[in-house]
């Protein structure tokens, strides 16, 4: 069965050769967000909860493109530069996905695109 690309203005554009989503099989697989403003292409924010708001704000632009709600999401991954953000991102978390509880796993790493302090993705099901 073949698969479908979804895009968004609402959300930033891909820097690369990938969607910022495709659905196949029911199951609707986003392409990692960071805090980038839609319309400027610069990274909005300087600390880590703004840029957790708008990195979350990217991911629901996509997940709205698709036709899904937070509540579709059944998995998360999430990229911190640094776990010591881990508290402060997780209260966001929890304010953008208005409770909804997919699965997760946060991974710290030693870099991320344009500096960004956080990206995220994710898999939903229809």
């Amino acid at each position: 069965m073949p698969h479908k690309a979804i895009n968004t203005s609402n959300a930033p554009q891909p820097a690369g050769p990938y969607s910022q989503a495709v659905e196949a099989q029911g199951f609707v697989f986003f392409s990692g967000q960071i805090p980038l403003d839609p319309d400027s292409g610069t990274i909005k924010g300087s600390t880590i909860e703004e840029q957790a708001h708008q990195a979350m704000r990217n991911l629901k632009a996509v997940l709205a493109a698709a036709g899904l709600a937070p509540g579709a999401l059944v998995k998360t991954t999430v990229f911190l530069r640094s776990m010591a953000d881990l508290s402060a991102f997780n209260k966001i978390y929890e304010e953008e996905l208005g409770g909804a509880l997919p699965a997760r796993s946060v991974v710290e790493v030693a870099a991320l695109p344009r500096g960004a302090f956080i990206e995220i993705e994710a898999i939903a099901c229809r």
